[in-house]
């Protein structure tokens, strides 16, 4: 039987079996083949750059010969005169533990300046080192002996994944060794009574994931930079993603993990147990520890099962409080299967729109959207909970207009336009990206304010005579987590003075979290007193000093 909402917002009414907006674009406006539909991979942002299909980098920054150096752009960091310097002596002691040519990329005895520059470099051209040696181990056993060996020559490395991290943390700063986990790349094993996975830490998390909708599970972490990002990484900087609301953290997924100390002892903590009581859990330590104190090579994760029923809506709001009104009653009608809350601004639908030229969702503008998206193990269940959340908030005008996906590819097309903002941006020029965490009624509040502050200061405008083009907000409503993101034509010193220490004071003031799941890096490195007591810093050096006496791990960057 035909259930159909009568409201005075624009309709959203159910016909043989499913949800349409009476406003909805036709299907074409749906293409299968269209670019929108590709899950664009990207505090800084949140997702990095994917390949065109030119190869090239869709809205990339400019050639590496324009990138400046970290230490140019941080003239305050010295490099520490403990470390050696690395000579061809090391080079060949090095070559010989992992036992071949490919694993090694050595610019100490010739010039390998282009087969260095994507270890040195992050992906958005922000950051880069001076590093004139890549070690790719193959197993646990040869980062034993490669560590070990930089240890006892106070070599200073710096452990590398996917390098798609946003605080300039996975990048050297100076000349340290940078070891990629590529090379340890296996699925070790997977539990599908269990539902746990073992991997090495090299694994791609897309791969992963693949692997286990195969067997009818899913990985409980999704980023946008799923195509390029390391489990290992994943771990070591704690990422959140998408769909932390109901899958929850790393720290809670995270069952065992194996490490490398600095020393070259291998902790075996691989356990696949969910409950094991004994002693303190030291792999917390590495969960979101940036490879400061060890390398993770390998990681033990519970997997949930993949869900059967899977629906996606995209809502138009009037204000903000709207959309704290929209998730409290997802949070209650929707409960169990509320798979993902995500906040949007008008703005930075506004800079997608006009960087994709793609066709809207919804015909009129509107000052915030959100997307909700439901995952369950029943169809019928799933729309009759999701009929009754839709009717409630459009009756109770709650919600504006809105769009129901009816297949997969919209479901796509839909999620593109939230996934796709990180992208979007960066093809206006430079991107100033703070990812933050705030009590939510407080959230917008700070992305408000900074525009009004930029627009007072005369830098925010349409004209090319004003350095700021928009500043837009975005994130994980359901994580109090915000992406505020100062979109620019150029970096700006200007721009940089009236954001900084700012956003960090107005943060500071609402006792909130200068990074929520990008990490510290080197980037907010001198800002992690804004959210740490004095006794938490100093705590956290204690660990540090115990486990890397030397200082080698990933040097001048978290605390």
């Amino acid at each position: 039987m035909a259930l159909r909402f009568r409201i005075r917002a624009p309709l959203i009414h159910r016909q043989m079996g499913e949800i349409q907006r009476s406003k909805a674009p036709p299907s074409s406006a749906f293409p299968r083949n269209s670019t929108a539909t590709v899950r664009w991979t990207s505090s800084a942002s949140t997702e990095p750059h994917q390949p065109d299909a030119d190869g090239g980098v869709q809205g990339a920054p400019s050639s590496h010969h324009h990138i400046k150096y970290t230490s140019e752009s941080y003239p305050s960091i010295k490099r520490d005169d403990r470390f050696s310097k690395l000579s061809p002596e090391h080079v060949q002691q090095l070559r010989d533990i992992v036992g071949t040519d490919s694993a090694i990329i050595d610019g100490v005895s010739q010039d390998a300046t282009d087969d260095l520059e994507p270890f040195n470099t992050d992906w958005m051209r922000k950051y880069k080192g001076h590093a004139k040696l890549v070690i790719k181990p193959g197993s646990t056993k040869e980062v034993s002996k490669v560590l070990k060996y930089c240890n006892d020559n106070m070599l200073a490395v710096v452990p590398q994944g996917g390098n798609s991290g946003l605080v300039g943390g996975s990048v050297p700063v100076f000349d340290e060794i940078v070891i990629s986990l590529s090379r340890m790349n296996n699925i070790r094993s997977f539990d599908e009574v269990s539902g746990t996975l073992v991997v090495d830490a090299g694994v791609i998390l897309e791969v992963a994931d693949k692997y286990l909708g195969e067997r009818s599970h899913m990985f409980p972490l999704d980023l946008g930079a799923k195509g390029s990002c390391h489990i290992g990484g994943n771990v070591a900087t704690n990422a959140g993603g998408l769909r932390l609301i109901r899958y929850g953290s790393l720290h809670g997924n995270v069952l065992g993990l194996e490490a490398v100390m600095p020393d070259g002892t291998i902790m075996d903590d691989l356990s696949t147990l969910r409950k094991n009581n004994t002693g303190y859990d030291i792999k917390q330590l590495f969960i979101g520890g940036e490879g400061t104190i060890g390398i993770i090579t390998g990681v033990s994760i519970h997997c949930p099962q993949r869900s059967q029923a899977k629906n996606v809506a995209f809502f138009g709001l009037e204000s903000f409080e709207k959309v704290q009104q929209a998730f409290r009653e997802a949070k209650t009608q929707l409960s169990e299967i509320l798979s993902a809350f995500e906040l949007m601004d008008g703005e930075s639908q506004d800079l997608v729109h006009r960087a994709t030229k793609n066709k809207r969702p919804l015909e009129d503008r509107h000052p915030f959207y959100c997307l909700i998206e439901t995952s369950g193990s029943s169809t019928e269940h799933d729309k009759e909970k999701l009929d009754t959340f839709l009717e409630h908030v459009m009756e109770q005008e709650i919600v504006s207009d809105g769009t129901l996906a009816q297949d997969e590819s919209q479901m796509q097309t839909l999620w593109a336009w939230r996934e796709g903002i990180a992208e979007s941006l960066g093809h206006f020029g430079g991107v100033y990206k703070y990812d933050v965490s705030l009590p939510i009624a407080e959230m917008y509040g700070l992305v408000e304010e900074t525009r009004e502050r930029l627009t007072s200061a005369g830098l925010l405008g349409d004209s090319g005579d004003h350095p700021v083009v928009g500043v837009v907000g975005y994130g994980h409503m359901g994580d109090s987590n915000l992406h505020l993101n100062v979109v620019t034509r150029s970096f700006d010193k200007q721009v940089e003075k009236s954001l900084e220490p700012f956003v960090y004071e107005w943060i500071e003031k609402r006792h909130g979290s200068i990074s929520a799941e990008h990490g510290l890096g080197i980037a907010k490195k001198p800002y992690i007193g804004y959210s740490r007591s004095d006794t938490m810093i100093r705590l956290m050096k204690q660990i540090k000093n115990l486990y890397d006496p030397n200082g080698i791990m990933n040097p001048y960057k978290y605390i």
